[in-house]
C-alpha cells in the first residue's frame, strides 16, 4: 500500500476570539493521493480557505496530525516548512498575488530563486512555462499591464516553476470573466493529466462539477467526499520530481534578489528614501568634517611648532624657573657647545643670548630684540633665508660684526630699498646687514628681531664669553626624552653640579597634540548623536515599510521564502539606505572641507582614509542595528494574515 501524498487525521483549527476560542475546522479527516484532482467546496466562512492553508503548510492545526508524503509537519521548523512549500506546493490565488514591481518573468522566477536554482536554468524554465501558457510575448510586462486572465496564468506558471507537485488553487476563476475562467480550468485539467495533484477551493458548484472528486465542507466539518463514477483517482499517476536545492548557488541567488528588491523599493519611494537618508547624511557629514577639521588643525599647530624647532632642547642657567642665582651662573660656555656637538644624537647646536636694544639706520631709530647666536642657529630653528646670506663659521671665528634681520626689521629700517650691505648701528656696534630671514610662523608680526654672531656681540657689546642659554636640535629618529636625559648627564658631569635646567619642546608638542585630539573626540561624539537620531529615523521608516509591504511578505513566504530570506531583504534595504546616505555624507563633508580650505588657506584639509572607512562602517552598523527590529518583525509575520492584507 502506497503512502498517501497528503493526509489529515482528526485535524482541528481554533482561533482566539475575545475571551474564548472559535472553532474553524473540527475533526477533519482527509486523504489525497498522488495525481488526484479534487475540489473543496463550501460557502464563505465554512473553513475551506483555512483547510487549504493547512494543506499548503501556511498554517498549522491546533490539534490532530497532518502528513505530507508520510512526514509529520508538526515537527518541522520554519525553514523546513518553507522548503516543503518550495518543493511540493504551488499556490494559485483568487487575486493572483503578483508583486507589482516585478515583470511577469520576475514573478514566475521568484520561487526558483529561493530554491537555489542557477539563473540560466530558472530563466529558461520560466520562459518555457510562460510560452506554454500563451504568454510568450508578455515576459517583461508588469501585472498592471496584463488582463486578469493573463495575471492568473502568470500565477499558474509561478506555481509550476519548482515542479508544483501539488497545485493549491484558491477560487482560481473567481475574479475572471467566463471565458478566462474556462481557459484556467482547462489548464488545470491539463496539469492534472500531466501528473500534478490539483486541489481547488471554490464555492461554485459549476467548478466542482468539472473535477473527479468533490469534498464539501460546512461549519468546519466535512459533509461529503464524493467521486464521479465515470472517473477514478489516478493511483498510477506520475509522481512529480522536484528540483534539488543547490547550496552553492542558493545564498548568492537569494542575496541578489534581496538586493534588487531593496533597490526597487528605494526607487519606488524616492522621497521617503531621501528623507530617511537625511539624518544619516547629516550625521556622517558632521563626523567626517569634524575629523578632517581636527586633523587639519592638528597639522597646522604641529607645523607651526616644527617651524620653531619641535625636536629642540633648550638649556638655561639656573636649576629651575625663578632661580635667584641664575644671573650669577656663568658655566654655559663654548666648551659645552663643542661637547654637545660631538654627541651622536645631536644634529646642531647654538648658544643664545637675548638683548633688547636700539637699532639705528639713517634717520630711523627703533627698539629690537638681538639674539646672539652661533652659525648653526638657523639650522636649529629651521629659519629660511629670504635674501642675502647667513653668517657662517668663519664669521663667528673672526668675530665679524655682521647682521641677519627679519622682514619686519627690513621694512621698518629700509622700506623698499635693498638692505644687503647697509650699516646698522646696534646699540654702540656698527654691523653690516648680510641677510634677511623669512618671517617665523607662530611669532607675532609686530616684533623686530635681528641675529648676530655671539663672538662679535660678546666682545663688543656684552664683554663676556658665557651664554644665557644653549639650544640643541636632535637628529631625526632620536628620542627627545632620551636625548634630554643624556644632555643633563653630560653637562652635570662637566659642571660638577646641575646648575642648569632643560626645556624640551617635544613635551609641549605632545601635550598640544593630546589636547587637540581630545577636543576633536569630544566634537565627534557630539556629531555621533546625529547619527543615532538618523538611525532611529531609519528604523521608523523601515517599520512603516514593513507595514506597507505586508502582502508582499506573505506572497514571498507562500512561494517558499525562509524567515532568513525575508529578514535579509529588509536588512539589506536598511543597510543600503544607510550606505547611500554615508556616501552622500562623505561627499558633503568633502565639499565643506573644500569650502573651508578656500577661505582658510592655512588649513590643509583633506578626508583621512580612516575617517571615510569609519563613515561607511558607521553607516553599515546603523543599518544593521536599526534595521534588525523591522526585519525581524517582517520575518515573523503570519503568512495567512499577511496575504489577507490589502
Amino acid at each position: 500500500m502506497t503512502t498517501p501524498l497528503l493526509q489529515l487525521s482528526h485535524v482541528c483549527r481554533r482561533f482566539p476570539s475575545g475571551g474564548g476560542e472559535v472553532t474553524v475546522l473540527d475533526d477533519i479527516n482527509l486523504t489525497v493521493e498522488h495525481g488526484e484532482m479534487l475540489a473543496i467546496m463550501g460557502v464563505s466562512g465554512s473553513g475551506k480557505s483555512t483547510l487549504m492553508n493547512i494543506l499548503g503548510c501556511l498554517d498549522s492545526p491546533t490539534s490532530g496530525q497532518y502528513r505530507v508524503a508520510g512526514q509529520d509537519v508538526s515537527v518541522l521548523d520554519s525553514d523546513a516548512l518553507a522548503k516543503l512549500r518550495r518543493e511540493h506546493f504551488g499556490f494559485i490565488f483568487q487575486r493572483y498575488h503578483l508583486l507589482p514591481n516585478l515583470s511577469a518573468q520576475g514573478n514566475v522566477i521568484m520561487p526558483a530563486i529561493y530554491a537555489g536554482d542557477k539563473k540560466e536554468e530558472r530563466t529558461l524554465r520560466a520562459n518555457a512555462l510562460l510560452e506554454r501558457l500563451g504568454l510568450s510575448d508578455k515576459h517583461v510586462y508588469r501585472p498592471s499591464q496584463l488582463s486578469g486572465g493573463q495575471q492568473q496564468r502568470v500565477s499558474i506558471a509561478r506555481a509550476l516553476i519548482n515542479g508544483g507537485e501539488v497545485i493549491l488553487a484558491d477560487e482560481p476563476t473567481g475574479a475572471l470573466d467566463r471565458q478566462s475562467g474556462r481557459e484556467v480550468m482547462a489548464i488545470l485539467k491539463e496539469l492534472n493529466a500531466a501528473g500534478h495533484t490539483i486541489i481547488i477551493v471554490t464555492h461554485d458548484p459549476g467548478i466542482a462539477a468539472q473535477v473527479p472528486r468533490t469534498v464539501e465542507i460546512q461549519d468546519g466539518r466535512i459533509l461529503s467526499d464524493s467521486r464521479r463514477a465515470e472517473e477514478s483517482r489516478l493511483d498510477t499517476a506520475e509522481k512529480r520530481t522536484t528540483p534539488v536545492e543547490r547550496p552553492a548557488f542558493a545564498w548568492w541567488g537569494r542575496f541578489s534578489e534581496a538586493f534588487a528588491m531593496a533597490l526597487r523599493a528605494m526607487l519606488a519611494n524616492r522621497l521617503r528614501s531621501a528623507l530617511t537618508m537625511l539624518g544619516i547624511v547629516i550625521g556622517i557629514a558632521a563626523v567626517v568634517t569634524i575629523v578632517a577639521l581636527g586633523e587639519g588643525a592638528r597639522n597646522y599647530v604641529m607645523d607651526s611648532f616644527r617651524s620653531i624647532g619641535t625636536t629642540t632642547i633648550d638649556i638655561y642657567r639656573g636649576r629651575d624657573f625663578g632661580d635667584d642665582t641664575a644671573a650669577s651662573i656663568q658655566s654655559l660656555s663654548q666648551g659645552d657647545l663643542a661637547a654637545l656637538a660631538a654627541e651622536s644624537y645631536v644634529d646642531s647646536v647654538t648658544p643664545s643670548t637675548f638683548l633688547t636694544l636700539r637699532l639705528r639706520a639713517g634717520n630711523v631709530d627703533v627698539n629690537a630684540t638681538l639674539q646672539s647666536v652661533g652659525e648653526q642657529f638657523f639650522q636649529v630653528r629651521g629659519l629660511k633665508l629670504a635674501q642675502g646670506r647667513l653668517f657662517n663659521a668663519e664669521d663667528v671665528r673672526e668675530r665679524r660684526p655682521v647682521l641677519v634681520i627679519d622682514d619686519n626689521t627690513r621694512r621698518k629700517l629700509f622700506g623698499d630699498t635693498d638692505p644687503i650691505g647697509r650699516i646698522v648701528l646696534v646699540d654702540t656696534m656698527p654691523a653690516h646687514v648680510i641677510g634677511v630671514a623669512e618671517q617665523e610662523r607662530g611669532r607675532p608680526g609686530n616684533q623686530l628681531q635681528v641675529w648676530a654672531p655671539y663672538t662679535a656681540t660678546g666682545s663688543r657689546l656684552l664683554g663676556r664669553n658665557h651664554f644665557d642659554g644653549i639650544t640643541v636640535r636632535i637628529k631625526e629618529g632620536q628620542s627627545p626624552a632620551l636625548a634630554e636625559q643624556a644632555i643633563i648627564e653630560l653637562l652635570t658631569k662637566r659642571h660638577g653640579t646641575k646648575d642648569f635646567m632643560t626645556y624640551n619642546m617635544d613635551k609641549i608638542l605632545k601635550s598640544m597634540e593630546r589636547s587637540i585630539r581630545m577636543l576633536a573626540l569630544l566634537l565627534t561624539l557630539i556629531a555621533v548623536i546625529s547619527l543615532l537620531v538618523g538611525g532611529i529615523g531609519v528604523m521608523n521608516i523601515m517599520l512603516v515599510s514593513v507595514t506597507e509591504r505586508t502582502r508582499e511578505i506573505g506572497i514571498r513566504v507562500a512561494v517558499g521564502a525562509r524567515q532568513s530570506d525575508v529578514m535579509q531583504q529588509f536588512l539589506i534595504e536598511a543597510v543600503l539606505v544607510c550606505l547611500v546616505g554615508g556616501l552622500l555624507g562623505v561627499l558633503l563633508a568633502a565639499g565643506v572641507c573644500a569650502l573651508v580650505s578656500v577661505f582658510f588657506s592655512s588649513l590643509r584639509l583633506s578626508l583621512p582614509l580612516e575617517a571615510v572607512l569609519l563613515a561607511f562602517g558607521c553607516s553599515t552598523l546603523i543599518g544593521v542595528l536599526f534595521g534588525y527590529l523591522p526585519a525581524r518583525n517582517a520575518a515573523r509575520l503570519n503568512p495567512i494574515e499577511a496575504l489577507a492584507r490589502e
